[in-house]
């Protein structure tokens, strides 16, 4: 079976409305349709990277290449996951949990996108929980870090009702222009007091190794 050579097929996390999993084949070209349907307002640019101003098509295209790029180079020492968050079983947008050298630093970041017709019913702060609880309560993490243009009041509000505090700022070149990155930073105990959205995890144990994990937490 394809799980006995890459188990992280099979790890799922469910919350009270969602369901995160690396997306099968059909589900990646579901988000790259969406993606090319549209993510934010286009006077507005929320990532370094601005891939949502490339054309409907070519944005969909580059959902899925990054895709295949992060499963090619997934190793202990590197890894990002893009699992696809499904509401009521529809294809909604993505929650990123990616680290370097885990097994030594026990620190994860995290990165999202939705559909922008899947945005302000709350889906955004349940699925950012879910890998929280993975991190935190599955992986053995210590720290989790995520970032926000101070001009994303909706990702910085966010962070803020689970628990993150500021961890500084840095300027980076957004379109041709400065912008003002606000850092994020959320310790075992601020999760630990800020945790609401129950989550069950499934399928954690086999992908220990290949996130650098090799002793599980309590994954409940």
């Amino acid at each position: 079976m394809l799980t006995d050579l890459w188990p992280l097929f099979g790890l799922v996390l469910r919350t009270p409305r969602l369901e995160l999993r690396l997306p099968s084949l059909e589900q990646l070209a579901t988000l790259g349709t969406l993606a090319g349907e549209g993510v934010h307002d286009p006077a507005r640019m929320p990532f370094v990277v601005p891939w949502t101003d490339k054309a409907p098509v070519p944005r969909g295209r580059s959902v899925l290449q990054w895709t295949w790029r992060t499963w090619a180079e997934l190793s202990a020492d590197r890894w990002a996951l893009g699992f696809v968050v499904l509401h009521g079983g529809e294809v909604v947008g993505v929650q990123e949990l990616q680290a370097s050298d885990f097994a030594v630093v026990r620190e994860v970041g995290t990165g999202s996108w939705l559909g922008q017709r899947h945005q302000g019913v709350g889906i955004g702060t349940e699925m950012r929980a879910a890998v929280l609880h993975l991190a935190f309560a599955g992986l053995g993490a210590e720290e989790a870090t995520s970032g926000a243009f101070t001009d994303n009041p909706a990702s910085l509000a966010v962070s803020r009702k689970l628990g993150y505090v500021h961890d500084g700022v840095r300027r980076l070149k957004r379109r041709d222009e400065a912008a003002v990155e606000q850092r994020l930073r959320l310790d075992r105990a601020a999760w630990e007091a800020h945790r609401e959205v129950p989550v069950d995890i499934e399928g954690l144990e086999p992908c220990l190794p290949l996130l650098g994990a090799a002793v599980s937490a309590a994954a409940s």
